[in-house]
């Protein structure tokens, strides 16, 4: 299922990985490259894997993609990687689900139709 949104942590700027990346050569662009990867997985429902043959799609090169690894942000997988912490931050299918079928069923309360 895909995201119409993906959560960002406020701290995100602050946080170290993030830091030792700003500190290496190109490290802004793949920070760009980092939130673009976000976007792109919450949009294909991938629930954090990231396809090797998608970099072209967030503006990424290959050197950007091993510094997140560098740094933590990625973890290699074959085909591509898996964005770090994608679960602690992102909802499943499953709450998805779940909170689409409750946001139905409060509208069909509010609006006196029973719900199909």
């Amino acid at each position: 299922m895909s995201l119409p949104w993906v959560r960002l942590d406020t701290s995100m700027p602050r946080n170290h990985k993030i830091l030792a990346l700003l500190e290496t050569r190109g490290g802004k662009e793949s920070a760009f490259v980092y939130v673009c990867s976000l976007s792109y997985c919450g949009e294909q429902g991938l629930e954090g894997f990231f396809p090797k043959a998608a970099l072209p799609f967030v503006h990424a090169k290959p050197a950007d993609a091993q510094r997140l690894v560098d740094v933590g942000l990625w973890i290699e997988q074959p085909g591509g990687w898996m964005v770090n912490g994608w679960t602690d931050y992102q909802p499943t299918d499953d709450q998805n689900r779940k909170r689409s079928e409750k946001a139905k069923k409060a509208a069909a309360a509010r609006w006196g139709k029973t719900q199909t």
